[in-house]
């Protein structure tokens, strides 16, 4: 037993997670004292000359009107959008919970009756038939949560996008801190949340299961599948609908029309910015919760069936969700950096306070996961290894923890090196802008490829320390490390669309070109920190679904995943061209979606009398119709061929070679999104680099509309779909598929491989 009593373990963890809703709620109530509206405070505080200076003398009365509309419009659009989608998962979470409950409750036939225990010798667990409805009911709550992180994100980004632009009037410091506490107001939500409703479930849970931890725990990993199963429509057609109105309002607005981004004359505008809310936001929260859900699910599940769980040492089982707890402390005091310790004055400070968020909250970690360690864990105790059992001591789990936290850090400043153009590889990026698109692309693409070996190398340090301390337990707290700090890690991440809509909407208000320049500079220190959140979710998602594999090997039964054997190599070639197929597939639904978008944004500047002039206004209704009904339509297939590989694969060819295609999917789906991610980051801001003309070199290649700028505009059309749709979705795909194939481990253990018996 550690230091730290069960009552104390009872009360810390809720009371963690109930700090952390209340310090989201604190920084709402902090956004929401700047006004929307025309009346006496429509100033938020500021003199009429003041205003009127930072100007440069315009000072229109109906100016935070005009951001109230803007801002209406596209919280409508997006919560119009989500509602849509969430019909269709309403369906799909209805026939899936049905599909699981099947499945799981074939397995004994449906029998009521208790069964031996899988691991715990000697004893008797409950019936298959209730690890089947529990099964289904943690899935259910995951999806729920899941759908409700996304939408929560969303409200509280459109809530604060038109407020950040009327603070920037007052200056970029400001602004910056707007859109960071907005950020922080979903980063905490979801981290808080994620948490209080997976440790409320597993007390509910545990009324009827008593002190059959095996089978609690086990039907506690529904929770994962549940989060990670709606964060993968979420992030596909939340994707499909913002590239679409993305690529189709640049090619032709900015291309051929040669006019400003989110210029209120494009009638792909307003659907651009309701899809960075809708992708970059609903997404991407839904995305990093089925991370941090899978993580402790699987690091529950093995320590259950370890010497915490049979010898029912409550506070070293909670060791999990109290790293969680203590992750939400540490990014709490990290924030109040950002927010209140230090000031922001120029545009130059912006993205080394994100660097320093990254950097302060994995220092406080590391001490915080010491005490934690030191006080929830006995000082020596096993764990399960394949089938036998390791000793470990609890500097062990420190250790683990503590490299899968660093190995997060040196990621995500890898990530910011390649991406961000303040560096060398986007500035070289930008200078091959002079000859033209190709050179751009091709320059592009070798730093995707490159920007994979830091990373890649992190990652495989991180796996072999923690599973020779304490084997696939120690790769789940890992992962655990790298997402404690996920409610900094979401601030950072969130930051970055709301900016981007931020800029969009002083565009299409008509405000003058210093607040622009402002919104801008904001937007591209964010479009880096989205390419760092990225790039933690990638991480973890590699060690979740490693640790999630090593518990469905234990689970199915299987001694070992021999590679030389024809089962497991046909499924590990398979698993390796599952990326490339699913990435196929969402590049071509935002393609042919863009397809449509470009021709009806044609179509209107050429028949609408006075729209270029600005004498009328576009059809904005429209290109949000095309983008909502194509990402709906679009989402299914991908979505499909994720959800079936593994019943398909597990069912017909056995937990055999299932195991080959979850190996194979990791190791080929983790290269694929980082160099995805980080060559449309690098696209992006090897543009953004020539717009804003910050230095010789990047005037050089300007202003906008010169052929360079074009080019650059080019690549980062091509970018868009490789940074926000495939990209993100492919973490989701190798962790989703590892996650389903725990959950259903029973069902293929038991019926699985009915093509090789009939061979």
């Amino acid at each position: 037993m550690g230091m730290m009593g069960e009552a104390l373990t009872q009360v810390v963890i809720p009371v963690a997670a109930l700090v952390g809703i209340g310090f989201a709620l604190l920084q709402w109530l902090l956004v929401s004292k700047v006004k929307l509206s025309a009346d006496s405070d429509i100033n938020n505080g500021y003199s009429d000359s003041l205003i009127e200076e930072e100007e440069e003398g315009i000072d229109h009365e109906d100016v935070a009107v005009k951001c109230s509309e803007i801002q209406k419009a596209i919280s409508v659009g997006a919560t119009s959008f989500l509602f849509t989608e969430y019909r269709y998962l309403g369906i799909f979470m209805g026939v899936f919970a049905a599909i699981i409950f099947l499945f799981l409750g074939s397995v004994k036939g449906f029998s009521t009756k208790s069964e031996p225990c899988a691991y715990n010798i000697g004893s008797l667990c409950k019936p298959a038939l209730a690890n089947a409805l529990f099964s289904t009911i943690a899935f259910l709550l995951g999806a729920l949560t899941s759908v409700f992180s996304g939408f929560l994100g969303m409200k509280i980004a459109t809530y604060a996008n038109a407020r950040t632009t009327l603070e920037a009037r007052k200056g970029v410091g400001k602004a910056f801190i707007v859109a960071f506490r907005s950020g922080a107001v979903m980063g905490f939500l979801l981290a808080a949340s994620g948490l209080l409703v997976l440790y409320v479930s597993i007390h509910l849970f545990s009324i009827y299961y008593g002190d059959d931890w095996e089978g609690l725990y086990e039907s506690i990993t529904g929770y994962g599948l549940g989060g990670s199963s709606m964060a993968l429509f979420g992030r596909v057609g939340g994707g499909i609908y913002t590239k679409a109105a993305d690529v189709g309002a640049d090619l032709v607005g900015k291309v051929e029309r040669n006019i400003p981004e989110d210029d209120p004359r494009n009638p792909a505008v307003i659907a651009d910015n309701v899809g960075d809310n809708v992708g970059d936001i609903a997404g991407m929260g839904s995305d990093l919760f089925g991370s941090y859900a899978e993580s402790s699910c699987a690091a529950l599940f093995v320590a259950s069936i370890s010497s915490f769980g049979i010898s029912h040492d409550y506070t070293a089982m909670s060791y999990p969700l109290i790293i969680s707890s203590m992750g939400i402390v540490v990014c709490l005091a990290t924030t109040l950096f950002a927010t209140d310790f230090v000031e922001i004055k120029n545009v130059s400070e912006i993205e080394p306070s994100l660097k320093r968020q990254l950097l302060i909250s994995t220092i406080l970690m590391t001490a915080g996961i010491a005490i934690v360690s030191f006080l929830a864990l006995p000082s020596e105790f096993t764990l399960f290894n394949f089938g036998s059992t390791k000793t470990v001591r609890n500097w062990h789990l420190f250790f683990c923890v503590s490299i899968g936290l660093w190995a997060g850090l040196v990621i995500g400043y890898t990530t910011e090196y390649y991406t961000s153009n303040a560096y060398s590889p986007v500035q070289d990026v930008a200078d091959s802008c002079r000859t033209g698109a190709a050179t751009n692309v091709i320059f592009g693409l070798a730093l995707g490829y490159k920007s994979v070996i830091i990373p890649i190398f992190a990652i495989s340090i991180a796996i072999y320390v923690s599973f020779s301390m304490a084997a696939m337990y120690g790769i789940a707290v890992a992962a655990l490390g790298m997402l404690s700090t996920i409610a900094t890690g979401l601030a950072i991440d969130a930051y970055g669309p709301i900016s981007d809509n931020a800029g969009g909407i002083a565009e299409m208000a008509g405000m003058s070109h210093k607040i622009r320049q402002r919104t801008d500079a904001l937007d591209a220190a964010g479009n880096t920190t989205a390419a760092i959140g990225k790039g933690f979710a990638i991480g973890s998602a590699a060690l979740v679904s490693l640790a999630l594999f090593g518990a469905f090997v234990s689970r199915a039964g299987i001694e070992a995943v021999d590679v030389l054997t024809p089962k497991v190599f046909i499924g590990l070639m398979v698993g390796a061209m599952l990326p490339y197929w699913f990435s196929a597939m969402t590049m071509k639904s935002v393609g042919s979606a863009a397809l449509k978008m470009v021709e009806e944004v044609r179509r209107q500047f050429n028949t609408i009398p006075g729209l270029m002039e600005g004498r009328a206004k576009p059809d904005y209704a429209t290109c949000v119709k095309i983008s909502t009904d194509a990402s709906l339509r679009e989402m299914i297939p991908p979505g499909a061929l994720v959800m079936l590989t593994p019943l398909i694969a597990g069912t017909l060819f056995g937990v055999e070679t299932l195991a080959g295609v979850l190996a194979g999917s990791l190791v080929s789906g983790v290269q694929v999104a980082i160099s995805a991610s980080n060559t449309g980051g690098a696209w992006d801001n090897a543009k953004k680099y020539i717009e804003a003309g910050a230095s010789d070199h990047a005037r050089t290649l300007g202003p906008k509309g010169s052929d360079p700028h074009k080019a650059a505009v080019i690549g980062d059309t091509i970018g868009d779909p490789l940074k926000d749709t495939s990209g993100p979705s492919l973490n989701i795909l190798i962790k989703l598929m590892a996650v389903e194939s725990l959950v259903f481990a029973p069902f293929f253990a038991t019926h699985g491989g009915l093509l090789f018996k009939f061979l």
